[in-house]
């Protein structure tokens, strides 16, 4: 138990506050309420989402009550952390669903069953307006302006809207409802997590432990991981495309995607470190894998990357797509596949060589590619094929 309390403590974690206070508690065998909030500001969680969920995870398996805390009421708003600007509100009913989503995607780490889900406008949205004074009444504004992204928008005068002070003020009485001991987040989180302990004080509480989480860069090995800088490996995704996705992850990042994100002790992680690069990847992308689906299928996975990135082979399920038999030019063929996002991704992607036909390489936009009876098969990047077929 020991052990595992002291794994609790410290893997994945950057600051616990107050540390001596927390670690106590854990050995004298209190049992404690965990929280981890989240905004159901979109509908799909990425590794980077897992760090916090796992670390849930350990809390949970020592016996302790996790509470998962959906911001149904403060994902109206949106979290100012690290915006330069206010954003847009969504509705109910995009919040309720996202939150669904979100919850099935938990699941994947969490023990559903075990866990205490609670939505923040169940006591926010009954507020009158006695209880926000005596809210507001805990924070001064000098305080609530020291966050760094205020200073930076006063610097470049940028509106701050009265709504996102009360951010903070919300996450933290949200700690004052469910009664937390413990709160988790991402060093990022740190001004919302810590208002929660003068919150709970000025109630009357016994002030929550914070602990922050490392943030986990994308696959880009550069900046925090984010659906908007598709730089992320998503939850949902398919097995072969997480196994795909964290293979292409710089070497330097293996050690903190092992830490963040497998089971395996220090001791094995250094292990694997010091062999092979493309060895410890392999057995990384195969721990992430089967995390997210099962064993059977990350095996396929690996079979399968090998297959078509160390043999030069190709994948067993490309799709296919019909086109009338004839001539057709490089670019449209690419626009076609819907392998790219956008009519400009296909654009760079030819001019960077990064698309082939049956294996050979074109880069000028306007290549005549012949469709006819012998198929065609289309490559985008390393793993992004279709097969056209004449009809």
């Amino acid at each position: 138990m020991n052990d595992k309390i002291e794994q609790l403590l410290i893997r994945g974690v950057v600051e616990i506050n107050i540390k001596a206070d927390l670690e106590k508690k854990l050995r004298f065998g209190k049992k404690l309420r965990i929280k981890l909030g989240i905004d159901p500001t979109g509908s799909d969680l990425h590794l980077g989402h897992l760090v916090a969920l796992r670390k849930l995870a350990e809390f949970q398996k020592l016996g302790h009550q996790v509470v998962l805390l959906f911001g149904t009421f403060t994902g109206k708003i949106g979290d100012p952390t690290g915006k330069d600007k206010m954003r847009q509100p969504l509705t109910d009913a995009e919040i309720n669903k996202n939150m669904q989503s979100y919850l099935e995607q938990a699941g994947k780490v969490l023990d559903i069953s075990k866990t205490e889900v609670v939505k923040n406008g169940d006591w926010l949205a009954k507020m009158n307006f006695e209880d926000i004074l005596k809210l507001a009444g805990s924070f001064t504004v000098s305080q609530m302006i020291q966050r760094d992204m205020f200073q930076e928008r006063l610097k470049n005068n940028r509106d701050i809207n009265m709504v996102e002070f009360f951010y903070p003020l919300m996450q933290g009485y949200d700690s004052v409802a469910i009664k937390a001991d413990v709160e988790l987040g991402g060093t990022d989180q740190l001004f919302n997590l810590m208002a929660g302990r003068k919150i709970q004080e000025a109630y009357g509480m016994t002030p929550q432990n914070i602990m922050t989480m490392s943030i986990l860069e994308g696959t880009s090995g550069v900046e925090k991981m984010s659906k908007s800088l598709d730089n992320y490996i998503g939850v949902m995704e398919s097995s072969k495309q997480i196994f795909g996705k964290t293979m292409s992850i710089p070497d330097h990042l293996m050690s903190k995607y092992f830490e963040l994100l497998t089971d395996l002790s220090r001791h094995d992680i250094d292990q694997l470190l010091a062999g092979h690069p493309r060895d410890a990847k392999l057995q990384l992308a195969e721990e992430i894998t089967t995390m997210l689906h099962d064993e059977k299928a990350a095996h396929k996975a690996r079979e399968e990357f090998l297959n078509v990135f160390a043999q030069g082979g190709l994948p067993s399920d490309i799709a296919e797509m019909k086109l009338a038999q004839g001539e057709y030019p490089l670019l449209d063929l690419v626009i076609k596949s819907e392998l790219c996002v956008s009519n400009s991704e296909a654009r760079r992607k030819i001019g960077e060589g990064a698309v082939k036909i049956d294996d050979i390489k074109y880069n000028q936009l306007d290549e005549p590619i012949l469709i006819n009876d012998d198929p065609k098969v289309l490559q985008v990047g390393k793993r992004k094929f279709v097969k056209f077929v004449a009809e």
